[in-house]
């Protein structure tokens, strides 16, 4: 009984899926199949560069709040390679704006951070408010991305 029913269930399957195959043309088939994975695609690249950028400010966020440690213990050369590490995570984080096509946010905030870096390499102390503002900005742009 159990493998009859299994027969109807199995040829009721074959006749609906063919009597859907006949009532939709196979170009308006292949064609809603190719956009379908065109947009899946569309959106995780989107996804993978928000994801790139995101981790990027996160990673600069990090050197810079243990260049404000270091800058604490007044060790100035330390303070200095934690900021210029925090530029290359702005820098990777920039391309992956850019790759994007969004508008350049990150950049003017590297600017400021490769300031401070300069400064800090030269042996010059600076104000911690500098580093807090720095701090600012990458929460802001942080809580943009959400």
């Amino acid at each position: 009984m159990l493998k009859i029913l299994g027969w109807v269930v199995l040829l009721g399957a074959v006749f609906a899926s063919g009597y859907y195959a006949g009532q939709r043309p196979i170009g308006e088939l292949k064609k809603t199949v190719t956009n379908l994975s065109h947009n899946i695609v569309d959106t995780t690249i989107g996804l993978e560069r928000t994801m790139r950028q995101r981790h990027g400010l996160v990673d600069a966020k990090a050197q810079v709040i243990e260049a404000k440690s270091e800058l604490m213990d007044r060790n100035l050369g330390n303070a200095a390679k934690d900021l210029d590490e925090a530029i290359e995570h702005l820098e990777k984080a920039n391309a992956a704006e850019r790759d994007a096509g969004r508008a350049q946010t990150v950049r003017p905030l590297i600017a400021k951070v490769k300031e401070a870096q300069l400064e800090l390499s030269m042996g010059k102390a600076i104000p911690r408010a500098r580093l807090d503002e720095i701090q600012k900005e990458l929460d802001a742009l942080l809580s943009q991305e959400r």
